[in-house]
Formats: C-alpha cells, sequence, structure tokens
C-alpha cells in the first residue's frame, strides 16, 4: 500500500521520469542479453525474447522447427536470449558429463508439478545436485535390468489381456483399429501394474477409462511451451495466480499418485500383522512406501513424487518407442520379414515360449536389437533441448565461449538425425545401420543417441522400456498378422512429449 500510495500522490514529472527508468533499464537488460550472445548465429527475434522458442512448441512441430534452425544456421544455434542449442553429438560429453558441473536449468521447473503449496521436485527434474541424490540413490535398484526383469510375469499377464481384447474385438469382427491407442493401453496398464500390482482398466475398457491420458496430455500441452520461458511459468503455473486462475494442471495426475500411496498405507497398516499378505508387497509403490518409512532423510513427500513419474513418464515415454518401432516395421514389410525370420530361426533352433517369449530367449538377437535401437533413434518421447546451465567462469563449446548462467541444450530429436554421425538417410527406417562389425563405431552410433539424456542425469527408467517393447515386438508379431490400411494416416505431434496417431490396422491370428 505504500508503493501505490506514493506513487498516487507523485507529480506527473515523477511518473514520468520512473517510466522513462523502467523502460531505460529494460532496454540495458534486453541489450546486455544480446551482447553476452552476439557470435552465436540463430533467428532475429531469439536474440531479444524466449517469446518466440514458446510459440515454436505452440505449432505442435517445434522439433522440426529446431532441426531447421540448425540446418539453416549451424552446429550451434540462438534460441532466446540467453539460450543455445547444440547439435553435434561429439557435444554429449562435454555438455552432460559424468561428474556434476553442469546444473540444470528452469526448464526443469517448468516439467514439475504444482500443487497449492508448491512444485514437486522428483529425480528428473531437480535443479539441486543434493536433492537429486536424496531422491535417485533410495530408489536407483528398482529400475536396475537386475530387478526391473523380475516384473515380466506382470508383462505377461498384461499381454494376455490385450491379446484377448484384441482377439474379441477386432479379429473375430475383422475391424479396423487405431494400434497405437492399444499400445498405449498396454504400456499404462503394464506400467500400472508395476507400481499399483493393478491395471487401470484401459485395456478392458478399450478407452480412457478414467481420464488419465487427457489429463497426462493436457499437462503435456501446458508445460511444453512455459518450460521455453521459464519467468511466466513462476507467475502463471508456479505461483498463487496459479491457485487463483485455477492453473494447476497437474492435479488429477497427483490426485491419482497421492491416493493410491494413502490407501496403500493403510493396507499395509491393516494387514502390519502378517506381512505376507500385505498388499502389492513386490510392486514399486511398496518398495517406494517401505523406503520412505525406513529412511527419515527422505522428505514426506517423496512417495507421491516417485509414484507421479511413473505414471507420468514411464508409460507415455515407452508408448513412443514401442508405436515407432510398430509402425515403421509394418510400414517396411521387408524389414518386418526380416524380424520374423530371425524370431522363427531362434524358434526352430532352440524354442521361444509362446504364445510370449522370454526375455532370456529374445534379449540379445541381433536384428531386434537394432529395431530396438532404430526406433530409439527416430522418435525420442521429449523433443525439446535438455538444457544445462554454464558454470562459474563460463564455458567453450563447439569453438564458442558461453558465459556464466547460459542455458544450454540438445534436442533429442535433433541430435538423433545428425547426418554426419548416422548417415543421409536420417529420416528412414533402416536398422541395418545399427548392424555394424566395428565395436568402437556401435559404441559411437549409442553413444550419439540422446533419447533417454546422456551423463549422471539419464533416464533411471529405461530399462523398464527395453523390458517391454522386447516383449511386446516378439510377441505381437509372433501371433498376428496385421495390415497397416494407410502409411500416410500416421503424423507425430508434440508438446515435450511426443504423441503418435493413425496406425490404422486389420488383425489375423497366425496359425501356429
Amino acid at each position: 500500500m505504500t508503493v501505490l500510495s506514493d506513487l498516487a500522490g507523485a507529480s506527473p514529472s515523477a511518473l514520468v521520469a520512473l517510466a522513462i527508468s523502467l523502460s531505460l533499464y529494460t532496454c540495458y537488460s534486453v541489450f546486455i542479453s544480446y551482447w553476452r550472445l552476439r557470435d552465436v548465429p540463430g533467428p532475429f527475434w531469439a536474440k531479444f525474447t524466449d517469446f518466440q522458442r514458446m510459440f515454436w512448441v505452440k505449432t505442435m512441430r517445434a522439433q522440426e522447427i529446431h532441426r531447421e534452425a540448425h540446418e539453416k544456421y549451424g552446429d550451434c544455434v540462438r534460441f532466446g536470449p540467453n539460450t543455445v542449442s547444440l547439435c553435434d553429438p561429439a557435444m554429449i560429453p562435454i555438455l552432460y558429463p559424468m561428474r556434476s558441473g553442469f546444473p540444470k536449468s528452469l526448464f526443469y521447473r517448468g516439467i514439475m508439478p504444482y500443487a497449492k503449496g508448491g512444485a514437486f521436485p522428483a529425480v528428473f527434474t531437480t535443479q539441486d545436485e543434493q536433492m537429486h541424490k536424496t531422491l535417485k540413490t533410495p530408489v536407483a535398484s528398482l529400475y536396475s535390468l537386475t530387478n526391473v526383469i523380475n516384473f515380466e510375469p506382470f508383462i505377461d499377464e498384461v499381454l494376455e489381456v490385450m491379446f484377448n481384447q484384441l482377439d474379441a474385438r477386432f479379429v473375430e469382427t475383422f475391424a479396423v483399429f487405431d494400434l497405437g491407442d492399444w499400445i498405449q493401453y498396454f504400456a499404462f496398464d503394464v506400467m500400472g501394474t508395476m507400481t499399483f500390482s493393478k491395471r487401470y482398466g484401459f485395456l478392458e475398457n478399450g478407452n480412457d477409462a478414467n481420464g488419465l491420458l487427457r489429463a497426462i496430455w493436457d499437462f503435456m500441452l501446458t508445460i511444453g511451451p512455459m518450460t521455453q520461458f521459464p519467468k511466466l511459468d513462476r507467475i502463471l503455473y508456479k505461483s498463487f495466480i496459479a491457485d487463483i486462475l485455477k492453473n494447476q494442471v497437474a492435479v488429477p495426475i497427483l490426485r491419482i499418485a497421492s491416493e493410491a500411496v494413502e490407501a496403500r498405507q493403510k493396507d499395509a497398516q491393516k494387514f502390519s500383522v502378517d506381512e505376507k499378505k500385505t498388499p502389492g508387497k513386490g510392486d514399486f509403490l511398496s518398495h517406494f512406501i517401505r523406503i520412505q518409512e525406513t529412511n527419515n532423510s527422505i522428505p514426506a513427500w517423496a512417495s507421491k513424487t516417485w509414484t507421479f513419474s511413473n505414471v507420468i513418464a514411464g508409460s507415455d515415454s515407452t508408448t513412443v518407442v514401442m508405436r515407432t518401432a510398430v509402425y515403421h516395421l509394418l510400414a517396411n514389410k521387408d524389414s518386418l520379414a526380416k524380424l520374423v525370420r530371425e524370431f522363427c530361426e531362434v524358434d526352430a533352433k532352440s524354442g521361444l515360449t509362446r504364445p510370449f517369449p522370454k526375455w532370456n530367449e529374445v534379449k540379445n538377437l541381433p536384428y531386434l536389437d537394432a529395431c530396438v535401437n532404430e526406433a530409439v533413434r527416430l522418435h525420442p518421447p521429449f523433443a525439446l533441448p535438455l538444457e544445462r546451465v554454464a558454470p562459474r567462469g563460463g564455458v567453450t563449446i563447439s569453438g564458442h565461449h558461453f558465459p556464466e548462467g547460459t542455458c544450454i541444450g540438445m534436442n533429442p530429436y535433433v541430435v538423433n538425425r545428425h547426418r554426419p554421425t548416422f548417415g543421409e538417410d536420417v529420416d528412414a527406417w533402416r536398422p541395418e545401420r545399427w548392424l555394424v562389425d566395428d565395436p568402437a563405431l556401435r559404441k559411437k552410433l549409442e553413444g550419439s543417441v540422446m533419447t533417454f539424456g546422456a551423463g549422471r542425469r539419464t533416464c533411471i527408467g529405461r530399462y523398464i522400456a527395453f523390458l517391454e517393447i522386447k516383449k511386446l515386438l516378439p510377441a505381437l508379431f509372433l501371433n498376428y498378422d496385421i495390415e497397416l490400411i494407410d502409411p500416410k494416416s500416421y503424423f507425430v505431434e508434440s508438446s515435450y512429449f511426443f504423441r503418435q496417431e493413425g496406425i490404422d490396422v486389420r488383425i489375423q491370428r497366425k496359425v501356429f
């Protein structure tokens, strides 16, 4: 009130002087931002405002715009007043080292779910290195390959439900349907089973039964643009203004996570007399709660944020990779024939478990590996630069010196299509690019893919994705003949997360 009263009583000349001062300060700030990165090429407006890169995301094709910018301006492009994008995979170990030194930028705060009272950091989103260690260390072993393969029976259970539904709804009727929808239902019901020991019910219902899928996509539509303008996000979606305007887009998802944690805690208390009866003893949620209860240094909300991450990132990200693989195999019949031939040769030689081959039977198949790697390369789930902050004293990368505090990022979509690394046909489905005899070249190619991040902040859920996709592809193509109706009906869009639609098919059961 004092400031407002002072302004109300100020003379016209004083108000003019104040306006001029604010204008000069704004111009000075813009000039300083421009000057710091003046040698970095890029679109004109990117030198002065973050609005441009925010609107790129609004177009739902920011990843393509970013790629076009790199093709026009080179390996290093200015995307904002204080933001630079790199695309050469050789820069990955510099910007994303295994040691600390390049903290995450405010980009990640935009992804944090917000409810009245504050934003919830997670293993992926927290900028604070100590908080990252606090949240990751207790659960990291749960996501190791050794532990993840213990969930294989859960995947077989969901596959059986999925195939029963496909048989009843589409095999018997010969109806056309979008297989991509059912891949998403599969991924979510698998993660629901792994996390809660029960499915969400997408497969049985054949639709978004509880509105979760819509809630997650609405969340992505909101946070995608806001990650590009952190100051605006802080005002509109991470403050009391968000409470007033009800801009709490993560609340429906948080509610599912919170209710699941609270229900499990009540069940654990109910069955505490006989631990063997505790529901979901082997799922992620039970482990989360057990860790929470036995470690006083972990924040009280940790179980909820771990669960939230499983619900949102553990399902949609895997969906993108599986849809990519399935679509391109159906659209490239020679590639699909080669994959099925590999399955049949292994089956004839050593036998494959039917109807769902086991992980140990397919985990090292060369062409299956190549198809998975190609799907991972073509459509990473995250399609915006994974930003880091230049450390004290600044840093020199790709011939440019970036002052301390500069946001520097690499877009997985753009990096994964780097022509000098992957060849001129980077937009094409060609699993054969991974079938190289030179171990050093294979290692270079694998290290040039940014799909699961890089360095010390690599995605901890990547083994779940590999397990699911290597279970789904053999099961799907050994049990069904699938006809892609129109390859041109397939399209993708992105608002931080990718989304694909239009994998319209007819299916028939194969006869063993």
